[in-house]
């Protein structure tokens, strides 16, 4: 099939009229509670205020983790970890040892890196056919990680509690959704290539060129070390410039879904809303509380926020902060469920295109809905049973 085949529809279509409907319908019900120039002020100062005292918070965290990424990939720590790694894969995630690059390669940077892996034949001819769609479960499971952490970690001075430990814990969360996710998605595609009998069996042993080597840049020790950090710096600056419109768009929607109104009523102020999301959270928390721990209906906007872009949802917790909504609970299982859902529902589709199983898109969404969730549960009850 052509990529490049441009699709057309006609200029007049249901589909059109069905989007003036819904978006006049949400808009509609937004000012009909709020007021209209309310409703338009708030969104406005809502993502203004985002944009300089979140977006390049986030932003400044990320330079500076992935300059920190990229001198412990320069200098070999990430190769030792990795070689360390490669030999948990089979037993853990049914995977090759190479697939432990992609752990290392999305955690410092984001869910596509994962791709990388099915590019490299010298890598992919370790993988067999049922493995590789599980790879996009695999790397999401752990994009953004270093930054969802790191960011969190931040929060300790707002929260005036460290939140390394909660953090570490929803690390482990994260980990344990990585192996439900992939798993079930090794236990799909057997059976969708159960009747392809054109595999081959193949050596499962690690591949040592992968991981007994590793490339460097030119130059002494110095010269590595100011590329690695400008290189590193550079992608933490693209990565900030990223999540922009995810930050502005979706957080501003879902904090006026979150939000009530001011202390005096609805006045076009930042941070108001209309409190839907509150109502389902109360309505579900008979599920959240035992689950997930949360404490407050709020909580549900993060994971709600994380399934389209966790960027988004880390603009989230500040605030949740400065309300006094969440505890270091909560920052663990957000951690968990942030690092796991990682914009899976905004990727996984363009990754499994990618990687040529387009058709397996809906098992990868179901497996990965599934890990998120065990990733939530496993750092809400590795909390209560080591810290609370």
């Amino acid at each position: 099939m052509n990529k490049n085949k441009q699709l057309k529809k006609k200029a007049v279509s249901l589909e059109g009229f069905v989007c003036i409907f819904l978006i006049g319908l949400v808009f509609y019900t937004l000012a009909h509670k709020m007021g209209g120039i309310n409703m338009i002020n708030t969104l406005i100062k809502t993502a203004h205020d985002l944009l300089i005292n979140t977006v390049f918070f986030i932003m400044g965290v990320a330079v500076l983790a992935g300059a920190f990424a990229s001198i412990l990939s320069e200098f070999g720590v990430i190769a030792m970890i990795n070689k360390f790694l490669s030999p948990l894969m089979k037993p853990l995630y049914k995977l090759p040892g190479a697939a432990a690059i992609g752990i290392l390669t999305t955690y410092i940077s984001d869910n596509p890196a994962i791709l990388s892996l099915s590019a490299d034949k010298g890598i992919k001819k370790y993988f067999k056919n049922y493995q590789l769609p599980a790879l996009t479960n695999l790397g999401t499971s752990f994009g953004m990680g270093f930054i969802v952490s790191a960011f969190m970690i931040a929060q300790s001075t707002l929260l005036n509690k460290s939140l390394v430990i909660p953090v570490i814990i929803g690390n482990v969360g994260a980990f344990i959704g990585s192996i439900v996710s992939v798993n079930l998605m090794i236990h799909f595609t057997k059976k969708t290539f159960k009747n392809i009998n054109i595999e081959i069996e193949k050596d499962e042993s690690i591949d040592l060129e992968v991981i007994n080597y590793r490339e460097i840049r030119e130059g002494n020790a110095i010269e590595r070390l100011l590329d690695a950090i400008l290189e590193g710096g550079k992608m933490g600056v693209k990565m900030g410039m990223d999540i922009i419109p995810g930050v502005l768009i979706i957080c501003s929607l879902v904090l006026m879904l979150t939000n009530g109104p001011g202390p005096h009523g609805y006045s076009g102020a930042a941070y108001e809303g209309v409190q839907v999301l509150p109502y389902v959270g109360e309505k579900l928390g008979f599920i959240l509380k035992p689950l997930f721990g949360f404490t407050s209906a709020k909580a549900i906007a993060f994971p709600i926020t994380s399934l389209g872009a966790v960027g988004a949802a880390l603009g989230l917790v500040p605030q949740f902060i400065k309300e006094g909504s969440i505890t270091p609970r909560e920052i663990a299982v957000f951690t968990s469920m942030g690092m796991t859902w990682s914009g899976y529902l905004s990727t996984h589709v363009a990754m499994m295109d990618s990687l040529g199983y387009r058709k397996l898109t809906g098992k990868a969404i179901l497996s990965h809905t599934f890990g998120g969730l065990a990733a939530g549960i496993a750092a809400n009850l590795i909390y209560t049973i080591f810290i609370s």
